[in-house]
This record gives structure tokens, C-alpha cells and sequence, in this order.
């Protein structure tokens, strides 16, 4: 490291790091080109005097060194039993902002979505007026526009946190808040799941790899409503592999075909039973911890919509409902488990997930995809092999 004079202080200045003085608090020596070897391994440059220095500072400088260790990416569960081949990445990203100028729905100060929890239990579905319908209509616009842009990074190297940031950014520009952001407490602006990760996975800085499947929930708040979406999209080469496209395509399809029997009067438990029999169809099972959910002006409420089949759901479809569609499927057991984040769920048995999500409205004579897929969206059916 090259160390020249500083004419304008008489003291010697490094070139690379810009520091006049020792980094001993206690030490006003000129800075020489000695560097602490475990923060140059970081990637920090802690410059000093001399030898004997360094080893004066030692006993208060090491300190920093587990402050460096935690800022590298690095595993924050290394003694947990991961299921699959995926691993977290930390450190989390900091807390991205929220302008001013934004409303925010309950939840988004101190987690709790305290609208919700007053009609959990509740079996009475909420007709919307036909003013609260067009607002659902251009939330869910608006989801479809940033979840389009979101999927149109996905490429092997990218890292779900850079997506995240993406989502984040789009939304608040268009004057809506990213609904999964601090619901109870969730971290990021939107659920990134990989391979084995069934839902609710956290954007971190694992980079996809070429040959996975990564699936997209985006949920924001737009005009006082909620809108709800999410797709899987294969990552490379990911669509050469034939279990990979029948997963994904099986959950697609399944999807579709929900979709179909969606009309005024159609008991909810039904659609569980279409869904189901279309997986063990193509050799999928159907994950039923999670379901589909009423979404307006609160991010989840009745009806509950499972996926599986001979589910005991009350009720029926009525026009003026609006609610989510979001099969979950796996290549092997549908049973699932969650990650010490309290958030990431994974098959048990670490074989590949993947889900789809549209928003529906139930109209007089069928229903409506609000969050239907454009002529250039990314992604898209491929041909089973």
C-alpha cells in the first residue's frame, strides 16, 4: 500500500483510504501502510502506525471484528435441519422507507391488522359497492404492472432482495403501500419462495441459481384496498427439467380450473376438490395449511378458500365478493414446515413447491380475474416434455 506526503498538513496521508492518523483512538501518529489483517478480510482498511501500535489497540479493536463478521452474507440458522438445498442469506437489507404522502393501512406501524382481527371469526362475506369494485380493480392493475416487472428480473445471479427493492420502490412511487411490509411483522415488500419453499419466503441476498423456480407474491394497498397475486417462474435452464414444468404447470392449470366453476352459488369447499383431484391427476400433492382468502379493504378475511379436497368450508359464492385462488402444490408430501424466522414454510421432505394466485370477483353470471395476466406478461405456460 503507497503512502505519500500530505503538503497541505506536513502529515503522511494513504492514498487508498484517505486516513491521515492511526487508527488508535489514543494514537496521533501519521497513518503507515500497515493494515489489521481480519478487517482487510471484510473489507474494511483499519490503518496503523506501526506493529507495536496494532498491538496496543488490539484488546478494543478486535471488538469491531463480530460487527464486520455480521454484516458478511452469511447462514443465521447453521445449526437448523434445512429440508432442501436452500439456505437464507443475511444480513436482511435495512427497513425500506414509506414516503409521507402514502396511506397506510393498520398494520403497517406495529403489525398488527387490528381490522382483521375483529371479524376473524366471522362467516360473513363482504359484498363490495360498485365504487369500492373499480378501486379493486385498479389495486389489482397495479399488482399486475409491478408483479410484470418483478418477474421480468428474474434471471439466474439476481438476488430476491434486489427484487424486493424493485417492488418496493414501484409501489410507493404509484402512491400504494406493499402490504406484506411489517404484517405481522414481516420484513420485506414481498414474499420470495424458491424451490422447496412453499410460501412466505424473505427476500435476502441469495442469488437464484440457474435451474430453480421462484415464485412472486405481490399484496399492496392502493385507494384504501387490497390486491393479491403471485406467480411461479423458472429461473435458466429450469424449464429443461420435466419435473420442474409438470410442478408448475400442474399448479397453473389447477389454478384455471378453479377458476372455472366460480359463479354465483358455487359452494366454496368446491373448489378444494377440483383442485386436488386435478394434482393427484399429475402425480402432485396439494399443501393445505394455506388457503386462498376474502381480500378488499382488509388484506385477509373471509371466505376462507382451502385447496384440498372434502375441505368442511361454509357458504357460497355471491356477486359483489372479491377473493383469492392460490393452490399450493408439491412434488412429494404436502406436509410443511417453518423455518426459525417464523415465516419461511418448506416441504418436509425438501422437494419442490409452487403456487399461483389470482384475485376474483364474482360477477352475475361467472367471475372476473382481476389480476389476470397481460398479452406480454413475463413467464407464461411452457410445453410439458
Amino acid at each position: 500500500m503507497s503512502v505519500v506526503a500530505d503538503a497541505a498538513s506536513g502529515r503522511e496521508t494513504n492514498q487508498v483510504s484517505g486516513e491521515s492518523k492511526c487508527a488508535r483512538d489514543t494514537c496521533e501518529n501519521p497513518v503507515s501502510s500497515l493494515q489489521c489483517p481480519t478487517c482487510l478480510k471484510y473489507g474494511k482498511s483499519s490503518f496503523f502506525c506501526s506493529q507495536d501500535c496494532f498491538k496496543r489497540a488490539w484488546p478494543t479493536h478486535k471488538l469491531i471484528h463480530k460487527e464486520l463478521a455480521a454484516l458478511q452474507p452469511h447462514d443465521p440458522f447453521p445449526d437448523y435441519a434445512y429440508t432442501g438445498s436452500v439456505r437464507p442469506v443475511y444480513p436482511l437489507s435495512p427497513t425500506r422507507l414509506i414516503p409521507a404522502n402514502v396511506p397506510l393501512p393498520d398494520h403497517a406501524k406495529d403489525g398488527i391488522p387490528v381490522a382483521e382481527q375483529r371479524i376473524f371469526r366471522s362467516t360473513n362475506v363482504y359484498i363490495n359497492t360498485p365504487e369500492e369494485i373499480q378501486c379493486l380493480r385498479e389495486a389489482c392493475a397495479l399488482g399486475r404492472k409491478i408483479l410484470d416487472a418483478a418477474a421480468a428480473m428474474v434471471k439466474p445471479g439476481i438476488t430476491t432482495d434486489a427484487i424486493d427493492e424493485l417492488v418496493h420502490k414501484m409501489t410507493v412511487e404509484a402512491g400504494a403501500y406493499p402490504s406484506p411490509l411489517n404484517y405481522y411483522k414481516f420484513p420485506k415488500s414481498l414474499c420470495t419462495s424458491v424451490n422447496e419453499v412453499v410460501c412466505h419466503g424473505i427476500p435476502d441476498l441469495r442469488k437464484l441459481q440457474d435451474g430453480d423456480i421462484v415464485n412472486l407474491d405481490i399484496s399492496l394497498y392502493y385507494k384504501g384496498h387490497h390486491a393479491d397475486l403471485n406467480e411461479t417462474y423458472y429461473v435458466g435452464k429450469a424449464k429443461e427439467d420435466s419435473d420442474n414444468v409438470r410442478l408448475v404447470e400442474t399448479t397453473r392449470e389447477a389454478l384455471d380450473k378453479a377458476i372455472a366453476i366460480v359463479k354465483p352459488g358455487m359452494p366454496f369447499r368446491e373448489i378444494g376438490n377440483v383442485i386436488e383431484k386435478f394434482a393427484k391427476e399429475n402425480g402432485c400433492s396439494t399443501i393445505r395449511t394455506y388457503c386462498g382468502h376474502g381480500t378488499n379493504k382488509l388484506f385477509h378475511c373471509p371466505p376462507n378458500i382451502p385447496h384440498y379436497a372434502k375441505n368442511k368450508t361454509p357458504g357460497v359464492a355471491k356477486p359483489g365478493m372479491t377473493f383469492t385462488i392460490e393452490p399450493m402444490l408439491a412434488l412429494g408430501t404436502w406436509k410443511e414446515k417453518t423455518w426459525p424466522d417464523n415465516w419461511t414454510s418448506v416441504t418436509i421432505d425438501g422437494k419442490r413447491s409452487a403456487q399461483f394466485e389470482h384475485m376474483l370477483l364474482v360477477t352475475e353470471t361467472g367471475c372476473e380475474v382481476l389480476t389476470a395476466r397481460l398479452p406480454n406478461s413475463p413467464g407464461g405456460p411452457v410445453a410439458r416434455i
